[in-house]
């Protein structure tokens, strides 16, 4: 079984398959958002882990490269059996670390689970092409290859879901992995890293640092043997990753922000909308990159939606998401309390009309937590900085539409390009919708959250560059194309020239 933790463990970084302190000696305190308790303490690690790290990775690969990808999927199988058996022990754990209420954390561990042999089955797959040659008595084909040693840096609000879309196909592709995950959230990546280990996964496949961006983070981007970096979280941070990777000519792929919409439609189903609007925009307490926070509302069903709304978030039970009664957790930590604070003054200041919420819960059962309370503006323009700008909060802003054509042109006119999601019963709405929708996914009669592990996972504009997490797109993030061609004319052919 998986080491059992408690309140004064201090974690260990994960290097060449043994467990170490970090050279410094310096750790944080990771607290409970909903008790404000400490849970553990975390390394804050330097450059010289991540050193180490890189060093016993990239001895690691060459030997793990030439192990048959059917046998690497083999580790990733047991991988997702020992997930399965732990789930309910990891998901407790993933609530206390990060506040998403249990019903939630238990989707995302089996999220990771769903990961783990969806890729394991790759690894009898990882396909590449065979094509006919233009020249006689020659083959030509082309199939993938590892890049070598991977770089992943994941976010506090999905701490094991992202961690699998990267490392698994990564792993099955015949790389080894540095790790840094997030300090609020490191303890899910102590317990996969205990899993790696207990499923057979070879000493430097997988090691994890634990650490700041600013030191772990920025000494990944500085290592020459990381070939690739795969990171999820804030625009602002994304942009410089890219900047000083092309310096490198490293690989990277970035999957950063939202503002995803809802578009009901005149003729849509409100019931169904409502509750889809209820669990993308307040799900996670509105702390996910899919999170609705702007609902593109038919003028014609305006009034009737905000009184749903209202009525529905004045239902929502928040408080600790052990509690299985509880429907929204708390906020990650006291900034991110901030950030919500300060756009709700915004919102005021641009004019929209505050409905609901607004305000920090700080009484009674949230006294000791970092609780906020689900926000409804409306009358919201579309050019306002709160219709615009990525709050990462339980605040949704509605804007009313007289057309597809004008929800549309809401949706695509910000600087994200994530999720959106129509609700209407046209099916000629749907297909245009799901045509001129500029964003990596779309949604029809649903919100803007549930993403499936089978299909690529991503957005366009400043949501990212171009590649995807999950489903067979993230085998192009962790491999190369290798063209190869065997000529068995005897003969020196030069192509395109002895065409005949």
């Amino acid at each position: 079984m998986s080491q059992k933790l408690n309140q004064e463990e201090k974690l260990q970084n994960f290097i060449n398959g043994e467990w170490l302190e970090p050279g410094n000696g310096a750790y944080a305190d990771v607290t409970n958002p909903a008790t404000l308790e400490t849970l553990v303490q975390v390394p804050l690690s330097g450059k010289e882990e991540v050193a180490s790290a890189v060093e016993a990775a990239k001895k690691a690969q060459k030997d793990w490269a030439l192990v048959p990808a059917p046998q690497r999927a083999e580790v990733l199988y047991r991988v997702g059996l020992i997930m399965k058996e732990r789930k309910e022990y990891l998901s407790r754990w993933l609530t206390m670390e990060n506040g998403k209420v249990l019903e939630e954390a238990r989707g995302e561990v089996q999220e990771g689970i769903d990961m783990a042999f969806y890729m394991a089955g790759e690894g009898r797959r990882l396909f590449g092409q065979t094509t006919p040659s233009e020249l006689k008595d020659k083959f030509a084909m082309s199939v993938r290859a590892p890049v070598g040693v991977v770089g992943i840096i994941t976010p506090w609000n999905f701490p094991i879901a992202i961690a699998t879309w990267k490392s698994f196909p990564a792993i099955v592709a015949g790389n080894a992995v540095v790790w840094k995950p997030a300090s609020e959230t490191p303890v899910m990546a102590f317990e996969l890293a205990k899993i790696f280990e207990e499923a057979g996964l070879p000493k430097g496949v997988i090691n994890v640092v634990f650490g700041s961006g600013s030191s772990v983070g920025e000494a990944m981007l500085e290592e020459n043997d990381i070939r690739v970096i795969s990171f999820t979280g804030s625009n602002e941070v994304g942009r410089g990753i890219a900047s000083k990777c092309g310096q490198k000519l490293k690989k990277v792929s970035l999957e950063m922000g939202g503002k995803n919409a809802v578009i009901v439609m005149d003729d849509a189903d409100l019931s169904l909308a409502v509750e889809g609007i209820l669990w993308s925009a307040f799900g996670t307490s509105g702390q996910r990159c899919t999170a609705c926070s702007r609902v593109l509302v038919h003028e014609s069903l305006k009034d009737q939606l905000e009184e749903r709304l209202m009525y529905e978030m004045a239902k929502l039970t928040i408080g600790n998401g052990l509690d299985e009664s509880i429907k929204v957790g708390p906020i990650i930590n006291q900034k991110g309390l901030e950030k919500i604070k300060s756009y709700i003054r915004v919102g005021n200041a641009e004019g929209a009309k505050l409905l609901a919420g607004g305000y920090v819960l700080e009484n009674g059962e949230h006294k000791k937590g970092h609780y906020f309370a689900p926000t409804l503006f409306t009358d919201v323009k579309a050019d306002m900085r709160i219709a615009q700008e990525e709050i990462f909060g339980p605040v949704v802003s509605l804007i009313p539409v007289k057309s597809l054509e004008e929800a549309v042109e809401i949706n695509n006119g910000v600087e994200f390009g994530l999720s959106s999601s129509i609700f209407t019963k046209d099916i000629n709405k749907v297909f245009a919708a799901q045509r001129d929708l500029d964003t990596g996914i779309v949604y029809v009669n649903a919100g803007t959250t549930g993403a499936e592990i089978h299909l690529p996972f991503g957005g366009t504009k400043g949501t990212g560059n171009g590649h995807r997490d999950s489903g067979l797109a993230a085998l192009d993030v962790f491999t190369e194309w290798k063209s190869v061609y065997v000529d068995f004319s005897g003969k020196l052919q030069r192509a395109q020239i002895d065409v005949e």
